[in-house]
């Protein structure tokens, strides 16, 4: 058993005091056969503590259906933690932000129109209830009261700079403490005024978060917590990226002269990021004042490790700064995961999305469009089908409103995308560039929605999937749809046969089989592909998007096999010629 406690303007671990030098690596962002390694280089680096958010939706899938195996078995991460002598920081919150999708709560939440979130709102505290009455008791024997390496909790995250609500925050405490939560708890926020008075709680632990100007950040801080230690508990020393941005470039030189000034005043720290890793699957989040921008798959932060691990020039000019304050340990850093260059794959085999969609999902029956959480959807894509009757002079479809992305077909053949930034939501029924009459008999009119990620931070959160409201063909409201729900969680249904030259646009699944003589890391270079999604025996990879920066998926060397493999695309668009790259090398921007 220990203690860690604040006394004064210090922190105390059993009785002693301590400076607290943290990263932040989410064990959700790496597969479970690399945490040993990026824990090892954590502790190289001279850290003595690791923090890591939990993310409720990878916990909770379904209401009611929890998930700590694999790359959720949070348990065993902290155990590896304290076998290498680290502190655990853990920061539990309904809410984590992260740039994870809707900033880590479930989707099905959404299920429920009057929801509110990040409040008083009796049906959300239920469901938060129910959820701690499940991840609380793993966490309690890790508590460093109970013997273990968690040292302190987080309450809520950066609840400055969403609300007010004051009886949620000490609900939220009061849940931790009566399920035997007696750690030190800890509230972080943005370091002005606003964000300070709506996050902080009497009597507890307020901490910062910035990336530059420390001593203006923590003399704010002073004002409203005189006497207690000063902590900055996010770091930001890189940044994300959102698909057709420039890649975020942090210098170290910059980092390490903000992380010195720190140092110098006594404060303790946690790098946010010292390692990114990857938003596999459909798990990145999404930004939201005035423009929806979704965050793209690498998370790989411009961190002192970067996406696939490796030790990059801010590490070493981190560690060498944290050198000049305490003795660095002697620990024999792991081997660098060898990256293979596994050269071209060609994907010999197709199944076209519109041939194989009772293969994936059944279709249901509704009078309007309902969104992907009515249709007890979490992530993916949904399709909604239509007949238009005949005959009927040109107009425009209006989709009222389009979350994310929507791609048209009158009688299966593409007409163009919508997309959510487009302010006037509508398309022109189009045939060879001419706009086209319905036809006497009618047409069918389909559209694939893609769910591109729910917004992880602001004012915007509350961000149903699919269509939201109905379709307009001019002011007439289309009713009588079939919707087919297409979480792509699981594709062993498809039927592939051998690959057809496509003349139109059409979603269609491209398959490979490869061999490879030795597992490494890798990257998936899909160039000439358009938009889509990319699994690898199985495991969803995540998205990528010829707009970049990013240009290549990032493939964990356990996910591959020695001898046969198997690579699915989901492409939305087309492709110049059906050809990928595994590369032993990144590249973003």
């Amino acid at each position: 058993m220990a203690t860690f406690i604040v006394e004064g303007k210090q922190f105390l671990y059993n009785g002693e005091p301590i400076r607290i030098l943290s990263g932040a690596i989410h064990y959700f962002r790496i597969v479970p056969e690399y945490w040993r390694d990026r824990l090892l280089k954590l502790k190289a680096c001279g850290f003595n503590t690791v923090e890591t958010y939990v993310a409720w939706n990878v916990h909770e899938p379904q209401e009611g259906q929890f998930n700590f195996q694999g790359i959720a078995d949070v348990e065993r991460f902290i155990r590896l933690a304290v076998e290498l002598g680290l502190h655990v920081i853990i920061r539990p919150s309904p809410y984590i932000c992260a740039e994870w999708e809707f900033g880590g709560l479930p989707a099905w939440l959404l299920r429920d129109p009057s929801m509110r979130l990040r409040s008083c709102y009796k049906p959300y505290l239920d469901k938060i209830d129910a959820y701690y009455d499940e991840l609380m008791p793993r966490l309690k024997p890790l508590l460093c009261t109970n013997g273990g390496p968690i040292i302190a909790m987080q309450i809520e995250n950066e609840y400055g700079s969403y609300g007010n609500d004051k009886q949620y925050l000490a609900y939220l405490k009061q849940a931790m403490i009566k399920r035997g939560m007696d750690v030190l708890l800890f509230t972080s926020d943005g370091y002005d005024d606003s964000n300070l008075q709506g996050g902080l709680l009497p009597g507890v632990l307020a901490t910062v978060n910035f990336g530059s100007r420390p001593e203006e950040a923590f003399s704010k801080l002073e004002e409203y917590q005189p006497d207690w230690p000063k902590m900055c508990m996010e770091y930001w020393n890189g940044w994300f990226d959102h698909w057709g941005d420039e890649h975020h470039v942090r210098e170290h030189d910059d980092v390490v002269d903000v992380m010195d000034r720190m140092l110098q005043s006594g404060a303790s720290i946690n790098f946010y990021m010292f390692h990114g890793g990857t938003n596999f699957g459909f798990y990145n989040g999404a930004n939201y004042l005035g423009k929806y921008e979704p965050t793209v798959t690498s998370y790989d932060y411009h961190a002192a490790l970067n996406e696939s691990g490796d030790i990059t020039d801010k590490y070493e000019a981190i560690r060498e700064v944290i050198s000049k304050y305490v003795e660095l340990p002697e620990v024999e850093l792991p081997p660098t995961v060898p990256k293979k260059n596994y050269g071209k794959v060609r994907l010999t085999e197709q199944a076209r999305l519109f041939d194989s969609l009772d293969r994936l999902s059944e279709p249901v029956r509704r009078p309007c469009p309902e969104t992907m959480e009515h249709m007890g959807q979490n992530y993916g894509f949904i399709l909604y089908t239509t007949r238009i009757s005949g005959p009927r002079a040109k107009n425009k479809i209006t989709i009222q409103e389009v979350r994310d992305r929507a791609l048209l077909y009158l009688d299966g053949v593409y007409q163009g995308c919508v997309e959510r930034n487009t302010h006037d939501q509508t398309l022109e029924i189009k045939e060879n560039d001419i706009v086209a009459d319905i036809p006497p008999e009618g047409a069918t009119l389909s559209i694939l929605v893609e769910n591109m990620g729910r917004i992880n931070y602001g004012f915007g959160m509350k961000d149903p999937k699919g269509i939201t409201e109905g379709v307009r063909f001019e002011r007439m409201f289309l009713h009588d749809w079939t919707i087919h729900t297409l979480p792509l969680d699981d594709l062993s249904g498809l039927s592939f046969q051998d690959l057809q030259p496509d003349e139109a646009y059409t979603p269609t699944f491209y398959k490979a089989v490869f061999h490879i003589e030795e597992a490494g890391d890798t990257f998936l270079k899909l160039e000439g592909w358009t938009k889509g999604v990319a699994f690898i025996n199985g495991f969803n990879l995540g998205r990528y998007w010829d707009i970049g920066p990013q240009k290549a998926l990032y493939v964990p060397g356990p996910l591959l096999r020695e001898g046969e493999n198997e690579l699915i695309v989901f492409e939305l668009h087309g492709m110049q010629e059906p050809v990928v790259i595994f590369q032993d090398f990144a590249e973003l921007g």
